[in-house]
């Protein structure tokens, strides 16, 4: 009995988002091309559970934090960041394995946008929450400060990070790797280039977390993400694989004398 009637209170979540689709709070004009592009057509519910965080004031558009979080939510499956008024719209997803739905990161602004993130829970149901950024654009049509370098790819897919571990198990990961991010929106004519799948691990194989990333990432992405660590001492394994099939490896140690990662760049996948 107790069964059908949470079958039916289920049924009855994703029929009430699929018949009465709310007002977008924001006001956006490309609210419902969101929905179908990046969504999937829904079902959306917005839920103030889930947590957008921008500053007040933006100092650079090409460097602007994002803080999406949705860890009051249970069973998220996959958290989205997207951008309305972006040119390129889908930031990052991140795919939760033995991980909390939450991503700090930095991004690129063209101009004044609702930024949101979106939770999909295991109803299928996404639930959505975002704030308007304030912003005086031109982000992402600004060319990275590493083509300035003529050495610039001598450190390509250089991490290093730190890890913060609590009582509890969980455990905060903070890295960043180099990285040009480039939009191919820039008047240079450099196309896109970057890093599109990171995938982190315990260094015995166990998949914590993996995050797809877009051209609006960033140049020099810096994450922070939150997982479940066994052990005092464990690590936390990072692969990346950036457009041009470019992987990178590196290996973030828990310990407390052990802040920076070992990294290194491989050939590109075949």
């Amino acid at each position: 009995m107790r069964a059908l009637l949470g079958a039916t209170l289920l049924l009855a979540s994703v029929s009430l988002a699929r018949a009465a689709p709310q007002a977008d709070p924001l006001a956006s004009p490309m609210w419902n091309d969101m929905v179908e592009r990046i969504l999937d057509g829904g079902p959306v519910v917005f839920d103030d559970r889930v947590k957008v965080v921008v500053p007040s004031v933006v100092e650079d558009q090409a460097q602007v934090p994002v803080t999406a979080d949705a860890r009051a939510l249970e069973g998220v499956e996959t958290l989205v960041v997207f951008a309305d008024l972006n040119p390129i719209q889908h930031v990052l997803t991140l795919n939760p394995a033995k991980a909390a739905a939450y991503v700090s990161f930095r991004m690129k602004v063209e101009q004044g946008t609702p930024i949101r993130a979106a939770a999909r829970t295991a109803d299928g149901v996404w639930r959505v929450g975002g704030v308007y950024l304030d912003a005086a654009g031109g982000g992402c049509s600004a060319p990275a400060a590493a083509r300035e370098k003529s050495d610039w790819h001598l450190s390509l897919g250089e991490t290093n990070g730190k890890i913060w571990q609590a009582v509890d198990g969980s455990a905060r990961v903070r890295f960043r790797i180099r990285h040009p991010m480039d939009t191919g929106l820039t008047r240079d004519g450099i196309p896109a280039y970057y890093i599109e799948r990171l995938v982190l691990s315990h260094a015995d194989g166990t998949p914590l977390a993996s995050l797809d990333m877009f051209e609006p990432v960033s140049e020099d992405p810096t994450l922070t993400v939150q997982v479940r660590l066994p052990g005092r001492d464990a690590a936390v394994d990072i692969e990346g694989r950036d457009t041009n099939g470019l992987v990178y490896k590196s290996r973030i140690l828990a310990s407390q004398d052990q802040s920076e990662a070992a990294s290194s760049a491989g050939d590109p996948t075949p």
